[in-house]
């Protein structure tokens, strides 16, 4: 299950809101999520429902959005509100043909492709539950169309674009 929310909410305030969606899709499985529910964390911090472990989600949220995934397999999930990309990001986080490929994008393009390659690098290393210390320019993605194409074995990827190229989400589910 995947809940995306579009909404202005103050910065500090995204991190609940987040949390909000979180226990909307956890009453579909009958769970009363409350701020005293017991959270367990991974090797790497990644939270899970203690008394549920079966139960996988994962959560992200930037300026007007925030998603949550849920699922019966380990997943990541990641959202960006798409604003101008940082060429040093892509210099030390993306693989030499990613490089390739932004440089090859029409100029007014490229925001949309930074930001659609990087949560797709999100969702994964969020799957994985190490986050961004996994060395992000060893995973690979590239697209045919609508098709995500990437290096990344044994996960299946999901990407939406939102408000005409204002949001992207990025989904990873293993499979």
């Amino acid at each position: 299950m995947l809940l995306i929310s579009l909404m202005k909410v103050p910065k500090k305030a995204q991190r609940n809101h987040a949390h909000n969606i979180l226990r909307e899709c956890l009453k579909t499985r009958k769970i009363n999520y409350t701020d005293e529910t017991p959270v367990s964390r991974g090797e790497y911090g990644k939270p899970f429902l203690s008394e549920h472990p079966e139960i996988r989600y994962n959560m992200s949220h930037a300026d007007g959005i925030a998603v949550c995934l849920m699922t019966d397999s380990e997943c990541g999930v990641d959202c960006e509100n798409v604003r101008p990309y940082r060429p040093n990001v892509v210099k030390r986080a993306f693989s030499e043909s990613e490089k390739k490929l932004i440089e090859n994008t029409p100029e007014d393009e490229r925001d949309l492709l930074f930001f659609r390659l990087w949560t797709l690098k999100e969702s994964y290393v969020k799957a994985i539950g190490i986050g961004i210390s996994y060395p992000l320019n060893t995973v690979e993605f590239s697209f045919e169309g609508n098709k995500i194409k990437t290096s990344v074995k044994g996960y299946k990827f999901r990407q939406y674009i939102l408000k005409d190229g204002k949001y992207a989400v990025s989904v990873c589910i293993k499979k």
